[in-house]
């Protein structure tokens, strides 16, 4: 009879991560992310076990980083690491008998008690002098071991001495470098990390049709904006700190079955159509809409975003107009009706009868060669993020194979899934690679549903999943933003910002933009319809703006790197169900430039009901800031400058129609 194979080991290693719930894809993570690697490690009996990461860079540099014990009587294990490197990384935990740690815990014991006492010092001298054998040990700490070992057999030295020895700084040794007999290394893992941008930015969507867009009096028709006068929108962009723009598709239009405003079917001669409905005589995806320019004043407008430190991401959007000139060369590419007619695109009760959904069926490889060659066809061009329109439309493989190949070639470009779906699919999009996805964000507003997506984002899924906190978009204004008033955007925005790595606003949103259409969650006149100039200046100049705000949230996330990580917030209580507080700490050592105890913290106070005064108290869990318990601190508020002694619990008045929320910096020590 053949025995099963024993895949325990002598010293269990279960349960590491950071994994994803499907072993067929890699964990991921961003240039300069924190990464807590964890696993349970345990043993039979009462002997203490230990546990070390063991991490392999793409450069093939190992490093070595003791785990540290997690809450006790879970057999949890952690270490916590910055990762730079770009590429693949590989790791494994060694799980330990811990034979100093058990030593020393025994010998407190008994040799207090009085038992077994010299027995005790007898097994801590041959400890030493096994280790002061290994040679990969420093000279001068096998010398200090040869020593250690001498004195605990000292049978003259003052039983105080003799006991003082078990706290010896030379026992720290073993943290790097463990004495032990028994060991278990788990398989080998590997995690993706990615360019910085893949998980940090700040987003600002805008068309530029609109930018700079006119209508003229004499007949009422418009004039577009082109490439070269949004361009001048670019500096405004700057000004508040975004480093992303993301364009919607700047594609030639279709003209049949093309919508007015509002979505009507009863267009009027000037209306200029959804860019969505890619695709005309003038061209497909790889064009660029005749009254935008052309493809040399594109690249200028991007070289001039890179000259403001601003990337272009452009909508990537697998649909055509009737009059794309895929209809008459690649019919096998859409859905052909018993009819005759080709299927149009539809979102219940939404109906777009201008775009036809493309059908990956007939001819999936044809697809993957020509979506391919557009998206390098861009990337020529000079962008390297695509926000990909509806991804949860179109078949798991075909992106998980686009994706891979451009990757494979061009690791630092960039995907972001527009997949507003079931928690199923969004998630499989980042697991097959996606580097970033739309969120449920939008929709989570009070504090209990914010504590519970914000917890799930930064904890359940961030293996894989990074989030994209967009607070509006063209398809979406939400209830909140409706009837909240200027504070439910101050919120809105001080919450995305401060809570996620990467978020977004479309334009608009700094004017307070919140009038809907009858009976729906969009912006009445919606621009997908129509072209809409703002006059930002203007508004700025009457104090109807955001705009200062928006660029005071972006130069504070520049100037903390805490607010730079996605898995480090932690929340906070108060006594009141509308006052939301949380926390993003980040460790000194994992900080370019500072010390490993000039930590960077930011607490967020935020007011969620833009109707009302709140009063309260405010609970802090202070170790988990690295603050003693009892103690106090100075906080400063980021905005106003405004400056408070706080402890445990502390006394909060936010006002929503005067500052709704506190972005709070403590100060360690003195400045």
């Amino acid at each position: 009879m053949t025995s099963r194979p024993v895949r325990a080991g002598r010293i269990p290693v279960t349960r590491l991560t950071p994994a994803l719930p499907d072993p067929r894809w890699n964990p991921k993570a961003f240039s300069g992310e924190v990464v807590p690697f964890r696993a349970t490690v345990f043993r039979e009996g009462h002997d203490l076990v230990g546990a070390m990461l063991v991490l392999t860079s793409p450069s093939g540099v190992k490093q070595r980083h003791r785990m540290t014990a997690l809450a006790a009587g879970t057999d949890g294990w952690e270490a916590k690491v910055r990762l730079d490197e770009l590429g693949t990384w590989r790791w494994r935990v060694t799980g330990f008998g811990d034979e100093v740690g058990t030593w020393v815990h025994d010998a407190e014991v008994k040799i207090d008690a009085g038992v077994d006492v010299e027995l005790m010092y007898e097994i801590g001298a041959r400890l030493a002098e096994r280790a002061a054998k290994e040679a990969g040990r420093p000279a001068a700490v096998r010398k200090r071991l040869k020593a250690y070992a001498a004195a605990l057999r000292d049978t003259e030295a003052a039983a105080s001495a003799r006991r003082a020895l078990l706290e010896d700084p030379v026992l720290e040794e073993f943290r790097s470098r463990p004495l032990a007999r028994l060991t278990t290394d788990s398989e080998e893992h590997e995690i993706l990390v990615e360019r910085r941008r893949a998980g940090v930015g700040s987003w600002y969507e805008f068309f530029p049709r609109s930018e700079g867009a006119r209508q003229l009096k004499k007949d009422g028709s418009w004039r577009s904006g082109t490439f070269r006068t949004a361009q001048r929108r670019l500096d405004g962009v700057a000004a508040m700190g975004f480093d992303v723009v993301y364009l919607p598709p700047i594609h030639p239009i279709g003209f049949a079955f093309r919508k007015g405003p509002n979505n009507t079917l009863t267009p009027g001669p000037f209306d200029p159509g959804s860019p969505w409905a890619i695709g005309a005589a003038t061209g497909g995806h790889d064009a660029v809409h005749p009254d935008l320019g052309t493809l040399a004043d594109f690249r200028a407008f991007v070289r001039r975003a890179a000259a403001l430190g601003i990337e272009i991401a452009l909508d990537l959007a697998l649909q055509a107009s009737p009059d794309h000139p895929w209809v008459t060369e690649h019919p096998e590419w859409f859905t052909t009706l018993p009819d005759g007619t080709i299927a149009y695109a539809e979102n219940p009760p939404k109906k777009y009868q201008d775009i036809y959904p493309i059908n990956f069926d007939d001819d999936f490889e044809g697809l993957v060669a020509e979506v391919t060659r557009i998206v390098r066809h861009w990337m020529k061009q000079g962008v390297r993020i695509f926000r990909v329109d509806n991804p949860h439309t179109k078949p798991l493989a075909f992106w998980e194979r686009l994706i891979g190949d451009i990757n494979a070639t061009d690791p630092d470009v960039v995907f972001l899934a527009e997949a507003f779906t079931r928690p199923a699919m969004m998630q499989a999009l980042a697991m097959v690679g996606f580097q970033q996805s739309y969120s449920y964000f939008t929709w989570r507003n009070t504090k209990a549903e914010l504590e519970e997506f914000l917890t799930s984002v930064s904890q359940e899924t961030a293996d894989f999943m990074r989030p994209n906190l967009f607070v509006n978009t063209p398809d979406i204004l939400t209830e909140y933003l409706q009837f909240g008033g200027p504070a439910a955007f101050t919120v809105r925005a001080t919450i995305a910002a401060t809570a996620g790595a990467t978020w977004g606003v479309y334009s608009g949103f700094e004017l307070f933009e919140s009038v809907a259409r009858p009976g729906a969650e969009e912006a009445i006149d919606n621009e997908k319809y129509e072209y809409k100039p703002r006059d930002f200046a203007k508004a700025e100049a009457d104090g109807r703006s955001l705009a200062l705000y928006l660029g005071i949230l972006n130069r504070i996330r520049a100037d903390h790197p805490a607010l730079g990580q996605l898995r480090n917030i932690r929340f906070h209580y108060s006594d009141d169900d509308s006052v939301l507080v949380y926390s993003k700490h980040l460790e000194g050592r994992f900080i370019e430039g500072h010390g490993p105890d000039d930590h960077d913290t930011i607490l967020v106070v935020a007011n969620v009901d833009p109707h009302s005064v709140r009063e309260t108290t405010v609970h802090l869990d202070l170790p988990a800031i690295d603050l003693p318990e009892g103690g106090t601190f100075e906080v400063e508020d980021l905005v106003t400058g405004d400056r408070w002694e706080w402890g445990e619990h502390n006394y909060v008045r936010l006002d929503a129609f005067t500052q709704p929320v506190h972005i709070l910096r403590v100060i360690r020590g003195a400045e």
